[in-house]
């Protein structure tokens, strides 16, 4: 039924938002597409598993479900924030001043290295969440929303609350709105670019680790290479919402994950990617700068 596809859509957008937040938050400071987001957020869901099956070896799960959960999220998070803190030092920082395209190039080598790398090192084959959680949840008007779509909903609204209220109330956040504008100005005003730009990727890891979480308890699988897919549907979410713009990723992550569960449900699970960008298609021909971007011109 309609209204059970716009609850699976929501709960599939708020992850694809989370992780859309750290392509256009970093695309807002230094005008570079950080392909390798997705697998940060793959990454996130591995230690997510990780963690939560080592607590499940000390018997530590079994007792206590929900703090086991919260300390995978908190492992995770910290983790795949020090990756964040190393792809920026490592991939990005050495060719700030380069061609555009030596970055671009960066971002997907680093992107690669990383599937490989977690390939290597955890298998290539599946991996399942070591936990059997319950679908018990609610009916409204028929439709059922179980407790992990949720706690999935509360978790993120939280995290898009707090970043909304971080970049609008704090002077941090206000330092980054001014980098975003004018990096050369910003830093003659005294602001640290350099350890702006790391927090920056900090948080969008630490925001992509969390979506990983969420998705493998809401799916109970991971591979190797899920980070690739849903990191381009991530980026395509930030195009549709305007590239830059942290309500419009937000929109766009919502509206990305509606589609694809209306499509699934009403035309074909399998071309509803199609689908997908077939939209983002239509909305940069009829709004390039997506739909809350403003049009500005190109910065030297």
């Amino acid at each position: 039924m309609l209204l059970q596809q716009l609850i699976n859509g929501i709960t599939l957008g708020a992850v694809y938002a989370l992780i859309a937040l750290g392509y256009t938050m970093v695309y807002g400071i230094l005008g570079l597409i950080n392909f390798a987001h997705g697998e940060i957020y793959m990454m996130g869901a591995y230690l997510g598993i990780i963690v939560f099956g080592l607590l499940t070896d000390l018997g530590i799960a079994q007792n206590n479900l929900l703090l086991s959960i919260a300390i995978s999220f908190i492992g995770a998070s910290f983790y795949c924030g020090a990756y964040g803190v190393t792809i920026e030092r490592i991939g990005y920082r050495p060719l700030r001043h380069s061609p555009r395209l030596s970055p671009l190039i960066s971002a997907i080598g680093m992107s690669i290295f990383l599937q490989n790398y977690v390939m290597l090192t955890q298998g290539s084959t599946d991996k399942v969440f070591p936990a059997t959680i319950s679908t018990a949840g609610i009916n409204v008007f028929g439709a059922s929303i179980t407790f992990i779509q949720l706690v999935i909903l509360f978790i993120s609204v939280i995290l898009m609350f707090c970043l909304h209220l971080f970049v609008k109330k704090t002077k941090i956040g206000k330092a980054m709105r001014a980098t975003a504008q004018d990096k050369k100005m910003a830093s003659l005003l005294g602001i640290d670019i350099d350890r702006l730009i790391t927090l920056t990727f900090v948080i969008g890891s630490v925001l992509a680790a969390a979506a990983g979480v969420m998705a493998v308890i809401y799916y109970g699988v991971v591979n190797f290479y899920v980070g690739y897919a849903a990191g381009i549907k991530a980026f395509t979410a930030a195009v549709l919402g305007g590239i830059g713009n942290i309500p419009g990723a937000m929109l766009g992550g919502f509206m990305l994950g509606l589609l694809e569960s209306l499509c699934s449900a009403y035309i074909s699970s399998e071309y509803k990617d199609l689908f997908a960008f077939m939209v983002l298609i239509l909305v940069l021909i009829v709004r390039p700068a997506g739909l809350l971007g403003k049009a500005v011109s190109e910065k030297p």
